[in-house]
């Protein structure tokens, strides 16, 4: 273990000089974090990028803030919806009740992946442009971005936040205060034997425990899905969809953030993101996974993707 922390030492330190140096010296760290396992609620700052998309002042999709004006968020949560009405909320713990470190902003102008198919949920990623910067706190700054060559291999830990349902058809009770949980990587062989008739393509990335109980859920689709690397949390995925939520052998699935760098960069023009390559320590047993005649999606009551947001949780279901 204490061998592992030096190697991933050295490999962000060797990475930094190479990003944008703008962000790199800000992106991923949370100051009030000191987090290291499981979780419900979480404690005000831990995720100081994470964002809320509020339509007529009512939440419906996570975000995460990647520089001062930049969020990124699932792609359909605001394909086909105008700027107004639409407001970013950061800093904020509760859905209810008072903020005190909120900041909102406007929304200037959404850019969808050109190729997002909404049938099968493919390059399910948007970038959301605010009105005008955020100032930088304990409370809000942005998330570091894993960039192309970054792997993460079946096992990884990661973590998921934001606002949405408890378990399914169960909101998150008031004051809605953020949710955390933390799920393994699945690898994208072992998921696309437990989907069966969904296909996970190579721009995502599946999370979540085979025994069922921890996941994503409506809500929370458009926020991030994490893991850190020494004191930098890199974002690896945004919820996109799933089968229900939580159940057993049905992880969720998100859109693998690594595969878009080229195309983040190529909307954001200064205060580049701050990109982080999380490396491969061991082989991945993924690729070598064959499927053991465990349930399809076909046995199930509802076999097609249904996407997180509420326009209709990160949770541990009871």
């Amino acid at each position: 273990m204490a061998l592992w922390k030096l190697v991933s030492f050295l490999v962000l330190v060797g990475l930094l000089p190479t990003g944008s140096l703008a962000q790199l010296d800000v992106c991923g760290i949370a100051p009030l974090n000191s987090k290291i396992v499981g979780g419900a609620d979480a404690v005000p700052g831990s995720w100081p990028w994470q964002a809320s998309l509020q339509y007529f002042g009512k939440h419906f999709c996570g975000g995460s803030l990647i520089n001062k004006e930049w969020v990124l968020t699932a792609a359909h949560c605001v394909a086909g919806t105008s700027t107004k009405k639409l407001l970013v909320s950061l800093g904020r713990q509760n859905l209810e009740g008072k903020n005190p470190n909120e900041v909102s902003r406007r929304v200037a102008a959404i850019i969808v992946h050109p190729d997002f198919d909404r049938g099968t949920m493919n390059n399910d990623i948007a970038l959301v442009r605010l009105s005008s910067p955020v100032p930088f706190s304990h409370y809000i700054r942005p998330v570091c971005l894993a960039a192309s060559a970054s792997v993460f291999n079946n096992g990884t830990g990661s973590w998921v936040t934001g606002w949405g349902h408890i378990k399914e058809g169960e909101l998150l009770p008031f004051p809605q205060t953020i949710q955390e949980v933390a799920v393994p990587v699945i690898g994208s062989r072992q998921c696309n034997c437990l989907y069966g008739v969904i296909n996970i393509t190579s721009n995502m990335i599946c999370a979540g425990r085979l025994d069922g109980g921890k996941d994503s859920c409506q809500g929370d689709s458009g926020g991030p899905m994490l893991t850190k690397l020494g004191s930098v949390w890199i974002q690896s995925g945004i919820v996109s969809f799933g089968i229900g939520c939580a159940r057993p052998n049905l992880p969720g699935v998100y859109s693998r953030v690594s595969r878009y760098q080229t195309w983040i960069k190529s909307h954001i023009s200064s205060h580049e993101p701050g990109f982080v390559q999380f490396p491969s320590m061991e082989p991945d047993p993924d690729s070598n996974y064959t499927c053991p005649g465990l349930p399809t999606a076909t046995a199930l009551p509802v076999t097609s993707p249904t996407s997180r947001s509420n326009l209709g949780g990160v949770k541990t279901v009871h």
